[in-house]
């Protein structure tokens, strides 16, 4: 009895492993929807580590969608790191909408990390972007702040190698710059918002990325702050300040060429006074060598008396004997 319990359970584990090398039912579906595909090549996908049923599925559902594929590329692309289900989804709806893109450029699109099959649903269905709000100042100096949609699809192309949504609303905003400032007065962007959209389109802005820009629209434009009365005010405060950094400059000048006179006056005092303390020692000196005498001395005090009464008498009369006279 147990050696009949024991061949029961061998024969069953037989009979799943069996299965599992030999996957049946997947055969079987092959079969039912026209695939060509042998029972030694799904034996062939486990030996290489390729899920069978995600190349099956793939190939009826191509097959039923009037795609012929082969598996032997699928099988590569799956090992080389891609997503299976997803490129024949995009083929799918690619062929489906008139797009040409073909097996090859599907997997490198899946390989280079983007999601090809969101890739083809933006080719068909645009999507729109958003700009951040752009500041840009017209030639008056007034700034405008100017609000963007982009509308854009998908170059499938480009996908590989080409630039991504940041890029294009940089661009955008570039170019919305450039054209405001370009113009001559804000009024007229106001009045003629359309002249934006139609300058940044000429630029062939989405070169090297991978989207198509369809259109730009102007979705909102604020009057901003007067910038060139701004810098004006900041010009004039500025030549202020260094007027009067110059006119302190000259005044500092003033004072030191000011004291610089003073110092040089009292040098010049000190050896006045130098000199006429050194008159007594050489009158001295003069009578002792006989060169001076004594009448020769009385004369020089006559002269300096008569001088000071000059003096004297050449001085204006003060108000306070004016006033005692006409008391009196």
């Amino acid at each position: 009895m147990p050696s009949i319990i024991l061949i029961v359970v061998m024969s069953l584990v037989a009979l799943i492993v069996f299965l599992w090398l030999v996957p049946l039912n997947l055969w079987f579906q092959c079969v039912l929807n026209g695939v060509k595909m042998s029972l030694l090549q799904l034996i062939f996908m486990r030996w290489r580590k390729v899920p069978p049923a995600i190349i099956v599925n793939s190939m009826i559902t191509s097959k039923k969608a009037g795609l012929d594929l082969n598996s032997d590329l699928l099988e590569a692309h799956y090992l080389a790191g891609g997503h299976v289900p997803r490129v024949v989804k995009a083929l799918i709806s690619a062929d489906k909408a008139n797009i040409n893109l073909d097996f090859k450029s599907a997997t490198a699109i899946d390989l280079a990390g983007r999601d090809v099959f969101e890739a083809v649903q933006l080719s068909v269905n645009p999507k729109v972007l958003d700009t951040p709000l752009v500041a840009a100042v017209a030639s008056n100096g007034i700034q405008l702040i100017v609000k963007a949609r982009v509308t854009v699809r998908a170059n499938i192309r480009q996908l590989v190698g080409g630039a991504g949504e940041e890029t294009i609303l940089a661009r955008v905003g570039e170019g919305i710059v450039t054209s405001i400032g370009s113009s001559k007065s804000h009024a007229y962007v106001l009045e003629n918002p359309d002249s934006i959209s139609k300058l940044v389109l000429s630029k062939g802005l989405d070169t090297g990325t991978a989207f198509e820009i369809l259109s730009i629209d102007i979705a909102d434009i604020d009057v901003g702050k007067n910038i060139g009365a701004q810098l004006q005010m900041d010009q004039a405060e500025a030549d202020k300040n260094i007027a009067q950094a110059k006119a302190e400059e000259r005044r500092a000048m003033a004072i030191a060429a000011e004291q610089e006179m003073k110092a040089k006056a009292q040098e010049a005092r000190a050896k006045v006074i130098e000199a006429e303390v050194e008159i007594p020692l050489a009158m001295a000196d003069a009578f002792r060598s006989g060169n001076l005498g004594i009448m020769d001395y009385y004369k020089m005090k006559n002269i300096m008396a008569d001088t000071e009464m000059r003096d004297s008498i050449s001085k204006p009369t003060t108000n306070k004997n004016e006033g005692s006279l006409g008391k009196k």
